[in-house]
């Protein structure tokens, strides 16, 4: 008996492993993560066609067989590589993914990648990278630069030029203040002058604090001259970094990942990612609820949950629960998320073009540009994260926001956890009328 539950373990967990993943170790496909894709790519002379996909996309599953095929026929002659872009989505980001599937050619331009438009087969594939292969070539041929490798020469990672005022100049003095009893998220680099590693890794530092400006606050501390701070967190070489996440300061994490400013971006934005509070689900009951919630965020996600009489307590918090699930999942989105009452807020179900469709419902608002996006599929945890996972990529129809204006919202009262009950109308008590009292009021009238 405990044979035949291994056995259907494994089966389960191999059936698994194929619906997930479009590429394995026995496909001539690399696949790519953040923690190798600058050693792989960036940092290497070949010249690489890098597909960017989400295993549940219907056109990444079919273009995986033609992307197999012109791995194989291009084999010691140009990279074929895949990034699950779904899982790092930091990596996406970085190189302005908003769909799926995406390929980028890195080229004799590592820092610049081209995007490529040819056709979608193994033939059009093997075609792109041998015409691109050939002009980079013919370019290496004629004296220009590849500007393929690491190094010096590329900048190492292909980051973006950075800001030195962005890192700030810490010392003994004000290390407990600004970084210990800080708020923010902190990465300390702890580094001595005349260290050749760091002077290297100083312009990375300074793009990776740029990028992550308002996010991720970037100290360095000159531990030759600092040595109460490098003591107190056991620096013993040189650049030592460190991790200060946000909020109470225990003991920091030591930076494992790589010297270039987009491996420092990528680590950190994980980092960041795992050490964010999940958004509070908050009801909207008074008129400036959207303003508090939802001002200066990319998106609000609203919803019109049914009237508490027609879906009682543990119906509504079991919508409650799938909001609060999802709005940790999309946590490093910051979104605002915002319910109401069936019919407590009619002017914004009116704006958002809710009325109608029945409840419970859904409506993701951009309240810069005045428009929102309806779900149009089930109210699920599913069928919401697809519609959401969809807006995060820049995907999905708005339409304008009525009057262009956030809707005028009433106080009401907030929910208090309980079931809904009927109002009873006061009965009337006839027991004190005398039926001749009744029948002489008949002859009257």
């Amino acid at each position: 008996m405990i044979g035949v539950q291994v056995t259907v373990c494994v089966s389960i967990t191999l059936l698994v492993s194929a619906v997930t993943a479009l590429y394995s170790s026995s496909d001539d496909v690399i696949e790519l993560t953040p923690s190798n894709f600058n050693q792989k790519v960036i940092n290497g002379d070949e010249l690489w066609l890098v597909e960017f996909y989400a295993p549940w996309c219907g056109h990444c599953k079919s273009l995986a067989p033609e992307w197999k095929k012109a791995a194989t026929a291009l084999k010691g002659v140009v990279k074929i590589g895949a990034v699950d872009a779904d899982q790092h989505n930091s990596l996406g980001g970085q190189y302005g993914v908003r769909g799926f599937p995406t390929i980028k050619i890195f080229g004799a331009n590592k820092n610049s990648p081209q995007d490529y438009n040819g056709a979608r087969n193994a033939q059009g594939i093997v075609d792109s990278a041998m015409s691109t292969l050939k002009s980079m070539v013919s370019g290496r041929l004629s004296g220009k630069s590849s500007g393929g490798g690491g190094g010096k020469k590329s900048g190492g990672g292909g980051g973006k030029p950075g800001d030195p005022a962005d890192v700030i100049t810490l010392t003994d003095a004000n290390f407990e203040e600004k970084v210990m009893k800080s708020n923010d998220p902190w990465i300390v680099e702890f580094y001595a002058p005349w260290c050749g590693h760091c002077k290297n890794l100083e312009p990375h530092w300074a793009s990776a604090a740029t990028q992550l400006k308002g996010r991720v606050k970037f100290g360095a501390l000159d531990a030759t001259q600092h040595t109460v701070m490098s003591n107190r967190h056991n620096v013993r070489g040189f650049p030592t970094i460190k991790f200060f996440p946000a909020g109470t300061k225990g003991d920091p994490e030591e930076y494992d990942g790589g010297r270039t400013s987009s491996d420092i971006v990528s680590w950190l934005d994980d980092k960041v990612a795992s050490n964010i509070p999940p958004p509070e689900v908050v009801q909207a009951i008074v008129e400036n609820s959207l303003v508090d919630n939802c001002d200066e965020k990319q998106l609000c996600v609203i919803s019109i949950l049914p009237h508490i009489l027609d879906c009682q307590s543990e119906c509504r918090n079991k919508y409650i629960k799938i909001l609060k699930t999802l709005g940790e999942r999309f946590k490093k989105n910051k979104w605002g998320w915002v319910w109401a009452e069936a019919g407590a807020q009619p002017s914004l179900e009116d704006g958002l073009g809710i009325g109608g469709f029945g409840y419970p419902a859904m409506a993701a608002l951009n309240i810069r540009k005045k428009k929102y996006s309806l779900l149009k599929g089930p109210y699920s945890e599913t069928g919401i994260g697809e519609f959401l996972r969809d807006l995060s990529f820049g995907k999905g129809e708005s339409a304008p926001l009525k009057n262009a204006a956030l809707p005028n919202l009433v106080k009401t009262e907030k929910w208090d956890g309980k079931d809904g009950v009927l109002e009873v109308e006061e009965e009337i008590d006839l027991s004190d009328v005398e039926l001749d009292d009744l029948d002489s009021t008949k002859e009257e009238l």
